[in-house]
């Protein structure tokens, strides 16, 4: 009996030990054998839930984190200290990251709530929170000690600033004739966009391209979306411009522009006149000392002209005195002195008279005038048309 109440103490005893994940020995029995026991395994610290209050958390703005972890051991922890680590995308909103816990029993819980920002310059996207666990217990009267780093994923957003601004309209369309109409854009926010597509449509227009690919758009960037189209017929014509693009939280969205135009008939085409053409090639203009030399040219050729005409004039009327003093000479020799009383029947039939009847011809002893000359001559055709005296001498007659 009593040897059956000591191995029950000493099983008792052993199952205790080993409870205790102590590696120990203790006797067995009365002859002395040990047997070794296996210490416990050391406590663990997870945490088994969070939240951060929403979807996601905008860049900037504060959120609680609230978690809460559990001694997964089998003994309890003593001494617990829990800091929260935020990295560069988190920051403590006021208060402190650390926490103190003096104890937690084996397989229990405890919670935990920190008031948390994103920063502004947070990158879109999950990003990590660090939550660490320093901590002792105490295993068969032994202590130890251990330490565990769990991280957190918490989703961050960045307010979607990417800003269009309204359809710049030409002031006047004409039906038929190509017109653009423009919009600036800016990409204001911190994370960059994508896949960004640009979209004309209406009833009454048509374009060459309705659907422009931009691609991708980075923060603080800028530029315009042009939109070249022609419209068909006249009065309002109803478009709408549409922008679509993926945010930095890979979201689509979309921003549409709705305009009317006012489309009026275009005016017939103007035909320059023979004055227009003129008076544009005035305005386009000749160097003012192209001019000048084309004045004194003409007016050269002017003088050169009338140098000439004189010239010939003098030679031609030199000519013509020749002539005559030649048909003077020629007249006295053939008639010889005379005082008017000589023989003459006054129409010329005396020697006179025959030399003028003929003309100025070479029996007369006037010499032959050149015929081109003969045209200039004054219009003496006939005796008959000098004095009746009888005198050659003064029977000379110029016109």
């Amino acid at each position: 009996m009593a040897s059956g109440l000591s191995f029950g103490v000493q099983s008792a005893l052993a199952d205790e030990i080993a409870d205790a994940g102590t590696a120990t020995t203790a006797p067995a029995n009365r002859s002395g054998s040990t047997q070794t026991v296996i210490a416990g395994p050391v406590p663990n610290i997870i945490i088994t839930g969070y939240t951060y209050g929403g979807n996601s958390v905008a860049a900037g703005a504060t959120f609680p984190l609230n978690f809460t972890f559990q001694n997964k051991g089998k003994v309890r922890v003593e001494n617990m200290v829990v800091t929260v680590d935020g990295g560069e995308n988190f920051t403590i909103a006021g208060g402190t990251n650390t926490f103190y816990f003096d104890r937690l029993a084996a397989g229990k819980s405890l919670s935990q709530e920190v008031q948390m920002q994103a920063v502004s310059g947070a990158k879109s996207g999950a990003q990590g929170i660090t939550v660490s666990f320093r901590y002792e217990y105490v295993d068969q009267d032994q202590r130890g000690s251990n330490n565990a780093d769990i991280k957190l994923s918490v989703p961050v957003s960045q307010p979607d600033r990417f800003q269009v601004n309204d359809p710049q309209v030409p002031e006047s369309l004409n039906a038929g004739e190509e017109s653009t109409v423009t919009m600036a854009y800016v990409n204001k926010g911190k994370g960059d966009i994508a896949n960004v597509e640009a979209t004309v449509e209406g009833d009454g227009i048509e374009a060459v391209t309705k659907t422009q690919y931009l691609g991708n758009v980075a923060s603080g960037a800028s530029g315009s979306i042009g939109f070249a189209f022609t419209p068909t017929t006249t009065g309002d014509v109803n478009a709408k411009f549409t922008i679509v693009y993926e945010d930095s939280d890979g979201h689509q969205q979309t921003k549409e522009f709705p305009v009317t135009l006012s489309v009026q008939e275009a005016p017939a085409p103007d035909i320059p006149s023979a004055d227009a053409d003129m008076t544009t090639q005035e305005q386009t203009g000749t160097p003012w000392w192209v001019v000048v030399v084309g004045v004194v040219i003409v007016m050269a050729v002017i003088i050169a002209i009338v140098m000439i005409r004189r010239r010939k004039k003098r030679k031609k009327k030199a000519s013509v005195d020749e002539a005559w003093d030649d048909w003077e000479k020629g007249d006295g020799d053939a008639g010889g002195p005379s005082d008017g009383n000589g023989p003459s029947d006054g129409n010329g039939s005396g020697p006179a008279g025959s030399a003028s009847a003929s003309g100025v011809t070479a029996t007369s002893g006037v010499p032959a005038v050149p015929s081109d000359d003969t045209a200039d001559l004054p219009a003496v055709a006939a005796v008959a048309d000098l004095p009746d005296n009888g005198s050659a001498s003064g029977a000379r007659r110029r016109h």
